[in-house]
């Protein structure tokens, strides 16, 4: 099967080690299952649940492994029907209207705890950038979880189709048909300017920009910021209801919501999901700090900002960002 992987121990041994050495043989690989989890769900929370649930399924049905497919496989599959079960009881339908108010932010510093390798690795290829980014994921949870599952083990980890039909016990006809579905879909809800978007390594251009985001959020200068959006930016801030488009809902929205009278702001450039970030702090006077705020993930295309996607404080931690900022903090 795809993905073959000399590290993933011996062919049908699985059976007869203990619960320590299955441990850490799983462990190997809970990253890169984390990731398909989190593209799965949209939640890095319920990926977290999910891939737990994988481990204790794997050791209980240990036995099954019969070495016709390395142990990484083995557990792709038990993950990606974890994912099927948790999608099946807990949203029997996809998103609707643009939003997934479930949707909450990947950190960078644990996308980089997979092994560093050629870009074409199984490992590498699970954490791509082009399928980490927040609007890829948002795009994914339209699908219907069938397709969902067969676009992301097709597409993202290049499984054959023979291998997804199997997982899933469907014909190779069947599995085709729902890639087709699954990347018409994708169409339709990813931007189309998609491959100019900046990611990753972030260019001077894009770094410039972030800067002056920043400093003009800093200031609540909305006019500075304004003439940062393209007119059809995107706003949302889940787990809060709304999706804003366009340059005037979206600034009109700040302006509703007081923005422009803030004052003791203090911004922190970080990355989310491969894409660019600021993490925002507000003084408390009573703590003599500043504390956390929001964090504003942006999409940059051809050197405007075309998407803002807003998290609330309780992702700082997730994220490693400070938990709080003395007197005179970074801007």
């Amino acid at each position: 099967m795809t993905g073959t992987d000399t590290r993933s121990g011996s062919a049908g041994a699985l059976a007869e080690v203990d619960e320590t050495a299955f441990a850490g043989l799983a462990q190997r690989h809970r990253r890169e299952l984390h990731v398909h989890c989190y593209r799965m769900l949209g939640s890095f929370e319920d990926a977290e649940d999910t891939v737990q649930e994988t481990f204790l399924r794997a050791w209980r049905r240990r036995e099954t492994f019969a070495g016709r497919s390395t142990v990484r496989a083995w557990l792709y599959r038990i993950a990606t029907n974890a994912c099927l079960d948790f999608l099946a009881r807990c949203r029997p339908e996809p998103a609707r209207g643009g939003e997934v108010r479930w949707l909450q932010p990947y950190p960078d510093r644990l996308l980089d705890e997979v092994p560093a390798g050629a870009a074409d690795e199984p490992e590498a290829v699970a954490v791509a950038r082009e399928t980490i980014e927040l609007a890829y994921v948002v795009a994914v949870q339209h699908l219907a979880p069938r397709p969902r599952a067969v676009l992301i083990l097709r597409d993202v980890l290049g499984w054959p189709a023979k291998d997804v039909a199997d997982l899933l016990g469907d014909s190779v006809n069947s599995v085709n048909s729902a890639l087709q579905r699954a990347r018409a879909g994708m169409r339709e809800h990813l931007p189309a300017e998609r491959q100019d978007w900046t990611g990753g390594e972030q260019d001077a251009g894009t770094r410039e920009l972030v800067r002056h985001f920043t400093e003009a959020s800093v200031a609540t200068d909305i006019g500075r910021l304004t003439t940062m959006l393209r007119d059809d930016v995107r706003c949302s801030m889940p787990p809060t209801p709304g999706l804003h488009l366009g340059r005037d809902a979206v600034v009109g929205d700040w302006i509703a919501d007081g923005f422009d009278r803030m004052t003791g702001l203090r911004g922190v450039a970080t990355s989310v999901n491969r894409q660019p970030a600021v993490a925002f702090y507000h003084w408390r006077e009573s703590d003599g700090a500043y504390l956390p705020l929001t964090i504003d993930v942006l999409r940059v295309t051809g050197g405007a900002i075309t998407e803002i996607v807003i998290f609330h404080a309780d992702r700082f931690a997730r994220l490693g960002l400070p938990e709080r900022l003395p007197a005179g903090g970074a801007k």
